[in-house]
This record gives C-alpha cells, structure tokens and sequence, in this order.
C-alpha cells in the first residue's frame, strides 16, 4: 500500500511540476517581440558661448563649445569638420595645426574651445559639424561682419 501511495504521489508531483512547466512557456514566450529594444543611439545638443559679430583682418575669436547628450555610452566618439562658405580664415584647436576643410578631426572632451582667425576683408560665414559615433550631426553656423577700422591711406598725405 505505501508502494502505491508513493507512486501516487509521484504521479502527482510529475503532474504538477509539469503544469508549472506550460505555465512558465505560456508566460514567459509571451512577448511579441523577438528582439529586446536596446537604445543604441544617443542624441545630443550642442551648446555655444555667445561671439562677437564683427572680425577685424589677422583677429582671432574664441568660440567654447560643450556637447550634452542624453546618454553616456562609453564608446561614443566625437568628431568634427568644417566648411567655409564665405570669406577666407583658418579655424583651429588651441595650439594645433589650422583644421582643412570638409575633413574630419577626433574631440578628446565634451567641453572645448576653438578659434578662428580671419584672413580676409570681408565678411565670414562658415558652418561647423559634430557628429559623434552613431552618426548624430549637429550643425553650427557662423557669421561674422568685417570690422570698420576707419580710413585706408595708401600713398602719402599732402
């Protein structure tokens, strides 16, 4: 009798470790989706200081910059590039090389300054682009008026 007993109760407990079973497939496979959504793409503002609107010829400006995203995912890079549209000057990192147009160049910090030098009479307008490793772009333009630095003499007063 306590042979068939226990077998019962194996039975029984087969039976409902079974049921749990179909319970915990039925639950657990009933999502949808295939895939969990994982956010892979951090967007990001860029914020700069104010600027003077006018240039004078061999001027520099300095433009701070500092880049806020949502998100801080280790392996996001920043990089940027620059067009000029109007005017001829040279744009650059402090105590770096003048950066060539159109060409990427890597960000080391969120928070950096660049300057630009004018090269020319007239005004400037240039635009410069961030875009980080996800593929986010911000584009930033400026436009800065020639200085008036009163009369040109070129030959001798008399």
């Amino acid at each position: 009798m306590k042979k068939q007993i226990y077998k019962w109760e194996t039975t029984i407990g087969s039976a409902f470790l079974g049921f749990i079973a179909i319970l915990g497939t039925i639950f657990l496979s009933g999502c949808e989706k295939e895939v969990l959504d994982v956010q892979e793409i951090f967007p990001f503002e860029v914020k700069v200081m104010p600027v003077p609107k006018e240039i004078g010829i061999g001027e520099t400006v300095e433009m701070r910059f500092s880049i806020i995203s949502n998100g801080n995912y280790l392996g996001n890079t920043y990089r940027i590039r620059y067009f000029q549209n109007d005017g001829q000057g040279s744009l650059n990192y402090a105590g770096y090389k003048p950066y060539l147009p159109n060409d990427l160049y890597p960000l080391a910090d969120k928070e950096f300054r660049l300057y630009y030098t004018s090269e020319s009479l007239v005004s400037h307008q240039f635009d410069i682009w961030i875009v980080d490793s996800f593929g986010n772009e911000k584009q930033i333009s400026f436009q800065f008026n020639n200085k008036k630095l009163g009369p040109i003499i070129i030959g001798p007063v008399r």
